[in-house]
């Protein structure tokens, strides 16, 4: 049985789905000591600030899932990761403000982001009776 995802037209530089599950590991993993070594920095300015951006960025990073594959909205799971796309920036600012090594772990992360959110408008754009 074809899923609705399956069912997509999707950009030509779509990865198969065998690499989502290594490339998402990686970036828990370097995410998760990008946020060890930022709350071990000793000195955090905006520490507050960044804390609510964190969590904002992980709420709709959380969401995105529920929004692209369970709702079918793909247009909102686009705004969705814009969303994601600034709020990361944001973070890999004020990381590298504090600590350049935590920012630098988050790079990997920023990149992969941004190829999710053409991947995003590509199927939103391919699709237009999906949409």
């Amino acid at each position: 049985m074809q899923s609705w995802y399956d069912g997509l037209n999707k950009p030509k530089l779509t990865p198969p789905n065998k690499v989502f599950w290594p490339v998402w590991s990686t970036l828990y993993v370097l995410i998760a000591i990008a946020l060890i070594v930022y709350f071990r920095t000793p000195v955090k300015p905006h520490a507050t600030t960044v804390l609510v951006i964190l969590a904002a960025h992980f709420l709709a990073g959380f969401s995105w899932t529920s929004i692209f594959f369970g709702k079918k909205k793909i247009l909102a799971a686009l705004i969705d990761l814009l969303f994601m796309d600034a709020t990361l920036a944001a973070i890999i600012v004020f990381f590298a403000n504090t600590n350049p090594l935590a920012a630098a772990l988050l790079a990997p992360y920023f990149c992969w982001s941004l190829l999710a959110t053409w991947l995003n408008f590509g199927i939103w754009r391919l699709n237009p009776g999906k949409r």
